[in-house]
C-alpha cells in the first residue's frame, strides 16, 4: 500500500495544533493573571506538556504502529470498548465539530477582510473542496496538505515580522524588572489560563491517526511528532511576546479578537483587513489537516465492527474516502446546526480524558512488552517523567475543566453509558 511521507505527517501535525486559539487565549489569560512573564511561562509550559504527550504516543506509535489514533491504543491496551467509545468520539465532535467551527471562522475572516458572502456559505464550499482533495489520490491529499500548512507557516513569520519591524511600543510589559510572582503561579487562576494554552496546543498526537500509513514510523514518527510540538511551542510564545509587546495590556484584557488589536497598534487602519486575510489563511490549513487525519478513527471502526463496514472501505489508491465523506457530512451538519459550539466544549472534555488515559496506558504497553529497549526500538528519555508530567498537568486541567463545567461533565458520563448498546449493536 502506498504510504505518506514523514513530512507529510509534520504538516498535519503543525496544522492541527495552530489554529485560532492562539491568537484569541490571552485576553482570557489577562483576566486572571497580572504578569505577563508568567503568562508567556504557561505557554512554555504548556508546550513541554505536549511534548512530553508527544514522546509517550511515540513509543506507543512504535510498539503499535496502526493508524487510529487514540481509538487503535486504547483498543489494544485497556479494552475495545474504550477504543469504540474514542473512536467515535474523535471522529464525531473531536474532529467534525472542530472542522465546522474552524471553516465557519475562516468564512467569518474573509468576509471581514471584505468578501461580500454568507460566511456558511464559503465555510461550506471549504469543507466540500477539502474532502474532494483527500478523498481522490494520495499525492493530491498529501502535496495539498504540505504545502497549505507553509503557507500556514509563512503567514504567521509575516505577522511576526510586521509587528518587530513596526517596533513594539510596549516591550516594557514585558521586561517589568520585578521578580516573577511564583506565588501566583500556583494559583486556579493560572490553572484556568493553563486550560487555554492546553486546548490550543491540542493537535500534537494527529500523526497517529495516519501511523499505518507512515513510511517507516519507527524512524519517523518519533521526530515527526517532537519536531510539531518544538516548532509550534516556539511559534506561539513568540506570538504572544509580539502581542504582549505591541499593545497595552489594559487594552488586551478580556478581548477575544487580540490580532485585530495588535494589528490597529502596528498597521492602523488597514490591520484589521491584513489580519483577517492572514487569519483566514491559516485556517485553511487547520481545516484540512482535521479532514485528512480524522477519518482514520472512522476507518478503523469500518474494519473492526461489521455494523460500520462501509466506513472501511478504501478506493483504488488506498484511501478511506467513504469515511472522508461521512466526517465532511457531519461536519456540514455541526455547521448549518448551530449548536456545535455547546459540543466542543464536552469534546474538550473528552479528548483531554482520552489523551490521559492513553499516555497511562503506556504503562501497560511497557509492562507487556519488556523487550523494547534490547530491540533498539524508539523508547522515550528520562521514562517515567515525560510521562508524570503531561499526566500532572493534563490531570490538572481536567479536574478544574470538571469543575468550572459540571453539566458537561455529566454530558460525557450519559455519552459513556449509551455507548454501551452502541457497542454491542455494532459488533453485529
Amino acid at each position: 500500500m502506498k504510504s505518506y511521507a514523514p513530512r507529510v505527517a509534520f504538516a498535519i501535525v503543525v496544522a492541527n495544533m495552530v489554529g485560532t486559539g492562539v491568537f484569541t487565549s490571552l485576553g482570557f489569560q489577562l483576566l486572571s493573571l497580572s504578569d505577563t512573564r508568567l503568562i508567556l511561562l504557561l505557554w512554555a509550559v504548556g508546550g513541554l506538556c505536549a511534548l512530553c504527550g508527544a514522546l509517550c504516543y511515540a513509543e506507543l506509535g512504535v510498539r503499535h504502529p496502526e493508524s487510529g489514533g487514540e481509538y487503535h491504543f486504547l483498543s489494544v491496551l485497556v479494552h475495545p470498548y474504550a477504543g469504540f467509545v474514542s473512536g467515535l468520539v474523535s471522529a464525531t465532535v473531536g474532529f467534525a465539530a472542530p472542522v465546522a467551527l474552524a471553516a465557519l471562522t475562516f468564512g467569518n475572516y474573509l468576509k471581514a477582510g471584505g468578501l461580500p458572502l454568507e460566511p456558511r456559505v464559503t465555510a461550506t464550499g471549504l469543507i466540500a473542496l477539502l474532502v474532494l482533495l483527500h478523498a481522490r489520490t494520495r499525492r493530491d491529499s498529501a502535496s495539498g496538505q504540505v504545502w497549505l500548512t507553509a503557507l500556514k507557516l509563512a503567514l504567521i513569520a509575516l505577522f511576526i515580522v510586521l509587528a518587530l519591524v513596526n517596533t513594539p511600543a510596549y516591550s516594557q510589559q514585558l521586561f517589568t524588572g520585578q521578580p516573577i510572582p511564583w506565588s501566583e503561579a500556583l494559583t486556579s487562576e493560572a490553572a484556568i489560563a493553563l486550560i487555554y494554552v492546553t486546548y490550543a496546543y491540542s493537535g500534537w498526537n494527529a500523526a497517529t491517526y495516519i501511523l499505518g500509513e507512515l513510511d517507516n514510523p519507527a524512524r519517523h514518527l518519533p521526530w515527526v511528532l517532537a519536531g510539531g510540538c518544538g516548532l509550534v511551542a516556539l511559534l506561539y510564545v513568540a506570538l504572544n511576546g509580539v502581542f504582549l509587546a505591541a499593545a497595552p495590556v489594559d487594552e488586551l484584557r478580556g478581548e477575544v479578537e487580540i490580532a485585530y488589536i495588535v494589528a490597529d497598534h502596528i498597521l492602523g487602519s488597514t490591520g484589521a483587513v491584513v489580519v483577517s486575510l492572514i487569519l483566514a489563511g491559516i485556517l485553511i490549513s487547520t481545516v484540512s489537516a482535521m479532514i485528512l487525519a480524522g477519518p482514520r478513527a472512522l476507518q478503523r471502526l469500518g474494519e473492526d465492527y461489521p455494523r460500520f463496514s462501509l466506513l472501511g472501505r478504501r478506493n483504488s489508491d488506498g484511501l478511506p474516502a467513504p469515511a472522508i465523506s461521512v466526517l465532511g457530512g457531519l461536519a456540514l451538519v455541526f455547521l448549518w446546526s448551530a449548536t456545535f459550539e455547546q459540543i466542543l466544549i464536552v469534546a474538550g472534555l473528552l479528548m483531554a480524558v482520552n489523551t490521559l488515559i492513553t499516555v497511562a496506558a503506556l504503562f501497560i504497553s511497557r509492562r507487556r512488552d519488556r523487550g523494547a529497549v534490547e530491540t533498539g526500538r524508539f523508547t522515550m528519555p528520562l521514562y517515567p517523567w515525560p510521562a508524570l508530567v503531561f499526566l500532572g498537568v493534563t490531570g490538572w486541567t481536567v479536574l478544574y475543566s470538571a469543575l468550572a463545567f459540571p453539566n458537561q461533565v455529566l454530558a460525557v458520563a450519559v455519552a459513556l453509558l449509551l455507548g454501551v448498546p452502541l457497542y454491542r449493536w455494532a459488533r453485529g
